[in-house]
């Protein structure tokens, strides 16, 4: 899974690159495939349940699962990127949520927390911590800063298969849940919005928004649980100060 998640990490890493004003979501799932096939994995995501892409690309009020096409990006958008590798039967996950030129103060301050509290759930990932710790520190994060958290999607167990037991919310009370065992696997997702936490559905079946249009923003790793803290498999943050905001062990792109 580590290695998979290092392919993934590279492959988050450049389209962060290619995410600008006048590049289409299209485009960037079709350059996303293409580095995936190279490093001799497949796209996790491309035919699962019927998706048509390799990464799911959502912007502004759109949180998750948005099928890559024409849309063209402009400058102010937010978009949220997530891709899914498999490499040798072994599945990563992870997402980001970029800015596309200079974005509003809500939109900055929406990707920071929910950046920030992945990291501090990141935290919690260690033998003898419980899952409701692990959703708790991203509810006390999302919440403090004024966000609001999307209660009716969550994050999930991974291994062999993309979507394994158990579902992960992102809000929960500490000291709750299953107990965390050294080698359980985690796909942590925060799901964030600047308004409430309703959901919607898109006619398309897959694309799920704010239901008040309010921003939303999606930021996962995923995590292993080691005797020694949580070990993050898909290291798309490598600068410095995403380093610091947590004590997990990183491995190396």
């Amino acid at each position: 899974m580590a290695a998979s998640g290092r392919i993934l990490a590279r492959c988050l890493q450049l389209l962060r690159s290619k995410a600008r004003a006048g590049v289409s979501t299209g485009d960037l799932d079709r350059a996303a495939e293409r580095f995936i096939r190279s490093q001799g994995a497949e796209p996790a995501f491309k035919g699962y349940n019927g998706f048509p892409g390799s990464i799911c690309a959502s912007p502004n009020s759109m949180i998750v699962h948005g099928i890559p096409g024409d849309y063209a990006l402009e400058r102010g958008d937010v978009l949220s990127i997530d891709v899914g590798v498999e490499l040798d039967g072994w599945v990563a996950d992870a997402a980001v949520t970029v800015a596309i030129g200079r974005v509003s103060s809500v939109a900055r301050r929406l990707l920071d927390t929910t950046e920030a509290s992945l990291f501090e759930a990141v935290e919690q990932c260690r033998p003898g911590q419980h899952l409701g710790d692990v959703s708790h520190a991203v509810q006390r994060r999302v919440e403090s800063d004024g966000m609001a958290v999307v209660r009716s999607l969550v994050g999930h167990g991974i291994g062999r298969s993309m979507h394994e037991d158990p579902q992960i919310p992102n809000f929960g009370r500490p000291g709750t849940g299953p107990e965390l065992t050294e080698g359980m696997v985690l796909a942590i997702e925060p799901m964030v919005t600047a308004g409430g936490h309703e959901i919607r559905m898109a006619s398309d079946g897959w694309s799920v928004y704010s239901l008040d249009g309010s921003l939303a923003a999606h930021f996962e790793h995923t995590v292993a649980v080691t005797a020694d803290g949580g070990r993050i498999l898909t290291p798309w943050h490598l600068d410095e100060d995403a380093r610091n905001r947590t004590g997990a062990r990183v491995e190396t792109v």
